[in-house]
């Protein structure tokens, strides 16, 4: 018997009969001690079904408003002008020209801008996004080149852009450090994410890897990586009263409303900020410089305004992945067993924010050893902050964990799969703990029966087809899984027309992941409900909670919360249906959900309409807001997604180019809700990875640290021609430690494909390449 067939069912025997047919409320059925989500073993109804994005229609057709697409009467219209020199201040200013310039409503800069708090810098609290501890239009300081200095409004969008161009500034330039020589000679420190040092030691990782009769011991660089969602960043802004009205593109809705107003010196509940739709974001749609300088223009001319940066704008406002330099050594004995294994290294970041690459993170949980050493380090630099990049640490840091395992394996003369396999951990190797669910073996072998992994030549530049040299490569991705406290949902039954409907309201982003068609998932089969009589709302800091789309822990945090909503508001009903229902005298944990009704869930005949109760009581509506439980599981068991990727391609002998011509991502995230967003997410980041190994690379002059090339003409992401025909397959072997069962799906796509694109490089080539991208002058 397989893997999966086993934890299948061992899954459907804590089952009852009558679970099969209803959804009984388990408040904490995820937490430890409890009894695993009894939606984990259905395999029928909507989770596990293949449903189209809910929002889908409105995209295509149009309707759907961005950031950009919202209109107030006398808009305004934002053009921005950005320093030139990496460090200094402003020291003079012309914009005579720009202030006579047609259309022009207000020139703003530090000179005239309201005065306004320093946003508080994300970690710093619960509710603190800012992207670094740097006041905003508030002195004539320039701490990077690119920062903007001046705001121009207009009444047309080409009107003040053209007046931004006539601005003209001269500075008073000081030393800074732009180059990572520079950086590294002025001293490096302990890198700290969320408060905790990146520092784990386990044993004597360096005595045992010089014991070791087989070792490797490489440096592996990657480059600065910036952002290019689809959609540039943008807001629409409007003060009305004392209110502020913010429409913008955000990932992190409710705390980003929080850290504005603390700019401003507002109530949280004077700002509202909504985000319905967000072309894409993968750690970047946060707040920035931008939406503070418009709120601040918008006050200053009082009229509202619209602020959209240009390709270029996002380059030199918004922050993306920064370099890493990491060294990875790992001893091991002849049969493949790791002795040591260390992963240290370098990562950049500004004075100002609180962003290191976590790059060793994926590594503290990958492959059993008695002896570990990680550790990341990180050096100053005058540049524009780094922020999250989808699988920050984990991507970066994959490349050369993975990149060294292959290296080990060459070494040692053994299959990379079964290296990896022979090294699979028991238990957490730095934490101890248990791990909730891991299957990735059951993923390696799924992924090399349907890749062919038996086709591959162990001896490295073998392959030929014509000019071109075939290679395959393999590599593993981890990310862990969080679940955000404090989630609260909101359930609204109303009764319309003797039809129940459904209205889950709920802090959440969407930025075309799919979250609003699994909520609705969840909640329709949670309720009992068809899924088209259940509407999501969400998007909006006026919405109970505050859920950041980040982590891959939204939809998790969603469950728990729908999960919490649905059993309070089965305890309101209960108490509405009164002593005449079938259902009286029974207890929450007795009754479960179908077929717009509730039931006793060891007696269905027991049961009664969500209509009939609404009506006996003579209400047409009820509603419930109810918070998340505690993430508990997190204390108890070490928890992540897996991934088992294989990679084919195809290097040109004689101009090096190199093409993929084949990939596959075999993942174990527990139970998929969605399949068809679940496949369309995990292909994403594959493609992003895609783009990781063999071409993005932010061209950073390090005289004067400025950004070369920011645009999508010389900044290269991969365009059709240069994906694939990309399969993806999954074990859906649920965690019963989670909410519905479920991992996070949206980074663990990225996470080990440059290692994979570059090990398939070297079988086929021979030649290794530690440095990305990995581009033809490399290969030649």
């Amino acid at each position: 018997m397989s893997i999966l067939d086993t934890a299948k069912e061992t899954a459907q025997g804590l089952m009852q009969g009558a679970l099969e047919k209803l959804v009984p409320l388990a408040p904490d059925s995820w937490i430890p001690g409890g009894v695993p989500d009894p939606l984990i073993a259905r395999k029928h109804g909507l989770i596990g079904s293949p449903v189209s994005r809910l929002d889908g229609a409105f995209k295509v057709q149009g309707q759907a408003p961005f950031a950009a697409e919202f209109r107030f009467d006398r808009m305004t219209y934002a053009a921005l002008a950005y320093a030139t020199v990496a460090r200094g201040r402003v020291a003079s200013i012309d914009s005579a020209a720009a202030e006579g310039a047609p259309g022009v409503v207000l020139v703003m800069t530090h000179r005239n801008a309201p005065r306004m708090n320093t946003p508080a810098v994300f970690g710093s609290s619960p509710s603190a996004v800012g992207p670094s501890d740097l006041p905003i239009f508030q002195d004539d300081r320039v701490h990077w080149n690119g920062q903007p200095i001046a705001c121009v409004l207009a009444e047309t969008q080409e009107q003040a852009d053209h007046a931004a161009s006539l601005l003209a500034f001269t500075y008073d330039e000081e030393p800074s450090t732009t180059t990572l020589e520079g950086a590294r000679a002025a001293g490096t420190e302990q890198g700290v994410m969320m408060g905790r040092p990146l520092l784990n030691k386990i044993g004597d990782a360096d005595a045992a890897l010089a014991a070791a009769p087989h070792s490797v011991d490489h440096l592996y660089r990657t480059p600065r990586h910036n952002h290019n969602a689809i959609e540039p960043h943008a807001a629409t802004i409007a003060w009305v009263d004392d209110q502020l009205h913010i429409h913008d593109a955000s990932q992190m809705v409710t705390q980003q409303a929080q850290t504005v107003a603390e700019v401003f010196d507002l109530k949280p509940d004077q700002v509202r900020l909504t985000s319905p739709y967000v072309g894409g974001g993968f750690g970047s749609k946060g707040l920035w410089d931008h939406q503070i300088i418009g709120a601040a223009a918008a006050k200053l001319c009082g009229r509202p305004v619209r602020i959209t940066l240009s390709r270029e704008g996002v380059y030199r406002v918004v922050g993306g992945r920064t370099l890493t330099e990491q060294r990875v050594a790992i001893g091991a004995q002849a049969d493949g067993a790791i002795d040591a294994l260390i992963h240290t290294g370098m990562a950049v970041m500004t004075p100002h924010n609180s962003m290191p690459e976590p790059f060793t993170l994926g590594t503290q949980s990958a492959y059993a050893s008695p002896n570990i050493t990680l550790q990341v380090k990180m050096a100053k630099m005058n540049m524009l902050a780094n922020t999250f990049m989808r699988a920050p640490g984990e991507a970066v840091g994959t490349f050369a964990l993975e990149s060294a395992i292959d290296e080990l394996a060459v070494e040692l003369g053994m299959d990379p799969i079964d290296l990896r396999l022979r090294n699979e951990p028991d238990r957490d190797p730095v934490s101890g703990l248990p791990f909730s669910s891991r299957n990735i073996a059951e993923a390696w072998r799924r992924g090399a029966e349907a890749f062919g992994w038996n086709e591959r030549s162990a001896t490295p530049g073998t392959r030929r087809d014509g000019e071109w040299q075939v290679g395959m490569g393999c590599a593993t991705g981890t990310y862990p899984y969080y679940r955000m406290p404090g989630a609260e949902a909101r359930i609204t039954l109303t009764l319309q027309d003797g039809a129940i409907h459904a209205k889950v309201e709920i802090a959440a982003a969407e930025m075309g992941m799919g979250t609003s068609t699994t909520t609705a998932i969840v909640a329709a089969e949670r309720l009992g409900l068809p899924i088209e009589q259940v509407e999501v709302a969400y998007g909006d800091s006026a919405i109970p909670g505050a859920i950041m789309a980040g982590g891959s822990q939204q939809t998790a945090a969603i469950g728990g919360a729908v999960i919490a909503a649905h059993n309070a508001l089965v305890a309101e009903l209960l108490k509405l249906a009164g002593n005449d229902s079938p259902l009286a005298g029974l207890s929450p944990d007795e009754v479960g959900s179908e077929g717009a009704a509730l039931c006793k869930l060891d007696d269905p005949g027991r049961r009664e309409s969500y209509a009939s109760i609404l009506g006996r009581a003579q209400r047409d509506q009820v509603s419930v807001t109810q918070a998340g439980s505690p993430p508990l599981e997190l204390m108890h068991w070490s928890m992540h997604s897996h991934s088992a990727l294989f990679c084919e391609v195809r290097v040109n002998a004689v101009t090096g180019e190199t093409r993929v011509g084949r990939f596959l991502g075999a993942f174990d995230c527990g139970r998929i809700l969605n399949p068809k967003t679940a496949r369309s997410q995990f292909r994403g980041g594959i493609i992003m990875g895609l783009g990781m190994a063999l071409m993005e690379e932010t061209q950073f002059d390090e005289r004067n640290g400025r950004i070369m090339n920011p645009s999508l003409a010389e900044y290269h992401v991969p365009v059709h021609l240069d994906v694939p025909e990309i399969d993806v397959i999954w074990t859906d072997i649920p965690d019963p430690h989670t909410p519905m069962g479920a991992h996070g799906i949206g980074e663990i796509g990225i996470t080990g494909v440059a290692a994979a694109v570059a090990n398939a490089v070297y079988n086929a080539t021979g030649r290794r390449v530690r440095d990305l991208p990995i581009t033809l002058d490399k290969l030649i």
